[in-house]
């Protein structure tokens, strides 16, 4: 952290099929050893299986499952007088996206199909109804 001024954040730039900086973000979170051109491949693949299962627009029902699995409160520990209490405090709105978009990678890798882009598929479908293991984080 620096001692003085603020760092401004860098605009990532958005991705070229969906046009949305959301999706270039869930992609670098998504990728491993620098790889981005696959997993590219695979959210791509993900979102078009999405697309057939879900019955939607894929980019709509995506939004719609990092919306809900964004946090509203999170604990952070404070110490008063030699005891430590866990106070809730609200959490800023970049980091609320930063962590649904964790959950939703890090759950969806932990799923029982076969094949990240089934996994991925499944996970983001779960979480755009509702249910599903990163919307219960």
């Amino acid at each position: 952290m620096p001692r003085k001024g603020h760092i401004a954040k860098r605009e990532v730039a958005a991705d070229p099929v969906y046009n949305s900086s959301l999706v270039t973000k869930f992609v670098n979170s998504m990728m491993w050893d620098g790889k981005k051109s696959t997993a590219q491949g695979i959210f791509y693949e993900a979102m078009r299986n999405l697309e057939q299962k879900g019955g939607d627009e894929a980019l709509k029902l995506f939004k719609k499952a990092v919306e809900n699995c964004k946090p509203l409160l999170e604990v952070k520990t404070r110490r008063v007088g030699g005891a430590n209490y866990q106070v809730p405090i609200e959490v800023n709105p970049e980091r609320r996206t930063s962590l649904a978009i964790r959950w939703l990678v890090t759950y969806g890798r932990a799923r029982g199909e076969k094949g990240m882009i089934d996994k991925l598929t499944n996970e983001l479908l779960d979480a755009a109804n509702g249910r599903g293991a990163a919307m219960k984080k």
